[in-house]
């Protein structure tokens, strides 16, 4: 039996530091190797949202419209990553992280061949279900694989390759749509995903719980209609689409069904989301607190994308060319967050950062079409930098006191929680300009229009400054290598 395919049953991450030179090879390659298969999310993201104008266009609606085709995907992912972590105990870590892949690629391909704008939005329900798994089936993996000290070093290269996406993304999609069809942005996740799945079969350990709990089937059914109707409700909200009283009632369910399950989740010791974890204080400022600032990053591509294609009217590759530049910072960033995190330590880290992200998002607002292109290029940049230095320390944070056995609980929570803010962050961007083009009294989006909501979103990322005060001078040290494990 090869490496590879020996189970490792419910390891904990103090347990598996690298012994000889083939495991610390190893060390670095698994999560380059997992990164890798998350290409295909984070280079479908960021494709997408530079080809929305031309996809309206296709099938004849406005553009605002076409944000439902991200956020279907982002509440379909909410809805079935609940079941990941349980899936991955189940069945094995590998196993269904390859059945991901393949699921993930078929539909790719079917969103590529669609002909209507439903058909559309059903198979990206159908990518986001199959996506669901991708990253904290991945990100269980390293978990409990990776010593604590080496966590930190682990997930920035794990987010390294995913990075890439955010690179090359906005200029290959901005070429494809410039000069192809906008189908081949999701034709060109088929090679991805044959490359990723022959690397995971070939290095990626299998991963598993000897005795998986039970599935929590109610509580799957109350977090997804909660989840479903909280981000319809901001899809809705300040829109024509559905009557005012419609929109307070998809509230209403949604947080009626959550108050049901966090009722349920007291009383059942398998719950699908464990509430009691979220009294840990570094568990808590990562997920809520870094929530608010994934409302931003979820907001952020789709109005980068409205004001530069459609109010300062650049083709989507030259969009595209202009926005890479975040990521290649963002990139830049990963080989300097762990000397950073261990000179100041997580707390100061993400109290001063979260103000340059904040400032960051508002800098946004004073781009004008007459500005040259280099300097909108290096305000990108340096946002991207600190940005990804943000969630570089919320990712290592999350897991600074999570036991062993509460690994794969707490990878499912996290990595649905960030579905859920991203996509109100998707909702509320278009909600927003929504509202101000009704503020303003304007019949199309114009720099005017869209410049106000990099300020409000701005300021929504600075609130999460309340959970990070709250976290000890040394939490999460030993994550950083500022405390011995």
């Amino acid at each position: 039996m090869s490496p590879t395919d020996e189970p490792l049953q419910g390891a904990a991450p103090e347990a598996a530091a690298p012994k000889d030179a083939g495991e610390a090879v190893r060390g670095w390659l698994i999560p380059a190797i997992i990164g890798s298969a998350m290409l295909m999310q984070t280079l479908n993201a960021t494709v997408i949202t530079n080809a929305l104008p031309a996809m309206a266009r296709t099938f004849g609606v406005e553009p605002l419209r076409l944000n439902i085709a991200i956020t279907v995907y982002l509440l379909s992912s909410a809805i079935f990553l609940p079941l990941s972590g349980w899936l991955a105990d189940r069945f094995g870590a590998r196993r269904v992280f390859m059945i991901s892949i393949v699921l993930y690629a078929a539909g790719s391909a079917a969103c590529g061949f669609t002909g209507a704008l439903w058909q559309l939005i059903l198979f990206r329900f159908i990518q986001g279900a199959a996506g669901a798994t991708l990253m904290p089936v991945g990100r269980l993996v390293l978990l409990r694989t990776t010593p604590k000290s080496e966590l930190v070093g682990a997930l920035s290269v794990v987010t390294m390759p995913a990075l890439l996406g955010p690179v090359v993304g906005p200029v290959i999609g901005g070429a494809i749509v410039t000069f192809a069809d906008w189908r081949w942005i999701f034709f060109m996740n088929l090679p991805i995903a044959a490359v990723g799945l022959f690397l995971v079969n070939r290095h990626v350990p299998e991963v598993r719980e000897q005795d998986p709990p039970p599935v929590d089937v109610p509580g799957i059914v109350l977090t997804g209609l909660g989840l479903a109707a909280l981000i319809f409700g901001f899809e809705n909200l300040g829109r024509d689409a559905l009557s005012s009283l419609a929109v307070a009632g998809l509230f209403v369910v949604g947080a009626l069904s959550l108050a049901i399950y966090g009722w349920h989740a007291g009383h059942t010791p398998h719950a699908v989301v464990h509430l009691e974890i979220f009294r840990k204080k570094t568990f808590a400022a990562s997920v809520i607190g870094g929530g608010f600032m994934r409302v931003a990053m979820g907001a952020n591509p789709f109005l980068l994308a409205m004001l530069l294609q459609v109010a300062f009217g650049m083709s989507a590759f030259a969009a595209g060319t202009m926005t890479f530049i975040s990521a290649v910072g963002a990139l830049v960033m990963k080989t300097t967050a762990p000397p950073i995190l261990r000179r100041f330590g997580f707390r100061s880290v993400l109290l001063v950062n979260a103000v340059i992200v904040g400032l960051s998002f508002i800098a946004y607002a004073f781009f004008r079409p007459d500005w040259p292109h280099w300097a909108i290029m290096l305000v990108l940049g340096v946002g991207g930098f600190f940005r990804s230095l943000q969630f570089t320390s919320l990712n290592g944070l999350a897991y600074a006191d999570i036991e062993s056995d509460e690994m794969s609980r707490a990878a499912t929570t996290s990595s649905m929680v960030q579905q859920l803010v991203q996509s109100i962050g998707i909702g509320l961007s278009a909600s927003l300009l929504h509202i101000l083009m009704v503020w303003r009294g304007a019949d199309r989006l114009t720099a005017e229009v869209v410049s106000p909501a990099f300020v409000i979103i701005g300021l929504v990322t600075m609130i999460s400054m309340i959970w990070f005060a709250r976290l000890p001078a040394d939490a999460g040290d030993e994550m950083n290598g500022r405390k011995p494990a």
